[in-house]
């Protein structure tokens, strides 16, 4: 899996030609913010319509679909759910991202742009968010590329530590 990044707007997302979108959705969070409040303010409030009536709630496991355009340049903006914040933990996170990568990989898509879920209120760190997503990944080669939403910062952090990782790998 190759990892690629840009920065959490809408500019910078419209700029993008994937064929999805993925966010998470905290179950405490109204209306959701991180990527999926983006998209929700793309989408007139789909996304908080459908935390109001109940379809969205958030909670860890669940996945929905919403068709993206031709407000945005996606077909389809995927919302998984991540729990509590307060309940947030490196096992949530682990389960979320298999749930993502079967996901894609049951609708066959090969390259997507990304909000980890958890990194949108900073519940894990992004290079070992990035360690655990290639992990998980490495076993499942349906994935290309993942374009990770991430603030610049978070991209350097990311960035340094594979560097580091690779030295580390071939040592």
């Amino acid at each position: 899996m190759e990892l690629r990044f840009t920065l959490p707007n809408l500019r910078k997302l419209d700029l993008l030609g994937t064929e999805v979108i993925v966010a998470a959705v905290a179950e405490d969070e109204a209306p959701p913010h991180g990527v999926a409040g983006l998209l929700d303010w793309r989408l007139s409030g789909r996304i908080s319509r459908l935390v109001e009536r109940g379809f969205l709630t958030g909670r860890v496991g669940e996945v929905v679909l919403v068709p993206g355009k031709p407000k945005l340049p996606f077909d389809k903006v995927l919302l998984f759910g991540v729990g509590k914040r307060e309940d947030f933990s490196e096992p949530v996170y682990r389960v979320v991202v298999e749930k993502m990568l079967s996901t894609l990989e049951g609708l066959r898509v090969r390259s997507a742009v990304v909000e980890l879920p958890g990194r949108h209120f900073d519940a894990i760190r992004p290079d070992r968010a990035a360690d655990i997503l290639l992990e998980s990944a490495g076993s499942k080669p349906m994935h290309d590329v993942w374009t990770l939403a991430e603030t610049l910062e978070s991209q350097r952090l990311v960035t340094q530590h594979m560097i580091q990782e690779r030295r580390r790998v071939r040592s």
